[in-house]
C-alpha cells in the first residue's frame, strides 16, 4: 500500500519565508560593503543564532531552570537584526548609500553573534534550583540507653620530679684569698666600711657565686 505525498502547508510557509528572510539579509549585508561569500555568510549567522536561542530557551523551560533570561535576549537581538534587514530593504533606504551606523553594525555582527552562540552553547539545560537530600526519617521507638560502668579504680598518684643537683662547691685559691683580704683592706681603710660582695666581684673580676665565697671567708 502507498502513501500518498501531502505537503505540509506550515512547512512550505516556513521554507519561503526563510528564502526571503536570507534574501534580505543579504541584499543588505552587500549593500553595507560585505561582498563575496561574506554577503552570503551574513543571513546564515542572523537566523542560526535566532533558531540557536530557541531551542536553548525551550530547553531551558523544559528542564525547569531559571536561567532562560540570557537565551531570551538573544532570541531577541537576532529577531531585531533579521526584522531590521527585512524592513531596511522595503525601500526606507537607498541601497547604494547605506548610512555609517548601519555599515557598522552590519560589520560588528559575527563578533556579537560568536559571543551570543558561545554563551548559548555553554549554559547548562538543567540550571534549575538544586534539588535538596529528603531529611532522614526518625524512629519513634525509643533507642535504648547505653550501658555505662564507671571505673573506680583509684589513679596512682603522679610521679615528683626528682630534685635538682646542688652545685658542687666553688674551689677558691688560697692566693685568691690573700688577694681578696688586701683588697678588702685597702678599701676599708679608704672608705671606713667594709667592702661588699658587688664591690668585691668588680675588684677580683670573677663570677658572682665566687665572689659570695671569698666574701664568706674574709667575714
Amino acid at each position: 500500500m502507498t502513501r500518498s505525498l501531502r505537503p505540509d502547508p506550515v512547512l512550505i510557509q516556513a521554507l519561503i519565508a526563510g528564502a526571503l528572510s536570507f534574501a534580505h539579509l543579504h541584499d543588505l549585508a552587500e549593500a553595507a560593503g560585505q561582498h563575496g561569500w561574506k554577503a552570503w555568510a551574513y543571513p546564515i549567522s542572523v537566523d542560526l543564532l535566532l533558531v540557536a536561542a530557541w531551542r536553548r530557551m525551550r530547553a531551558l523551560r523544559a528542564a525547569g531552570a531559571d536561567s532562560a533570561r540570557a537565551a531570551w535576549c538573544w532570541f531577541i537581538i537576532a529577531l531585531a537584526a533579521s526584522l531590521g534587514a527585512n524592513i531596511a530593504t522595503a525601500g526606507l533606504l537607498d541601497m547604494n548609500h547605506i548610512p555609517a551606523v548601519l555599515r557598522i553594525i552590519v560589520a560588528g555582527w559575527p563578533a556579537l553573534a560568536f559571543l551570543g552562540g558561545t554563551l548559548l552553547a555553554h549554559t547548562p539545560a538543567s540550571a534549575g534550583a538544586p534539588v535538596l537530600d529528603p531529611a532522614p526519617a526518625v524512629s519513634s521507638d525509643p533507642e535504648p540507653a547505653p550501658d555505662i560502668t564507671v571505673d573506680r579504680t583509684p589513679e596512682p598518684a603522679p610521679e615528683l620530679p626528682a630534685p635538682a643537683p646542688k652545685p658542687p662547691a666553688v674551689q677558691v685559691p688560697p692566693a685568691l684569698i690573700e688577694l681578696a683580704r688586701k683588697v678588702a683592706d685597702t678599701h676599708r681603710a679608704t672608705t671606713g666600711a667594709p667592702i661588699d660582695t658587688d664591690t668585691l666581684r668588680a675588684r677580683l673580676n670573677v663570677p658572682a657565686q665566687m665572689a659570695e665565697v671569698i666574701a664568706a671567708q674574709l667575714t
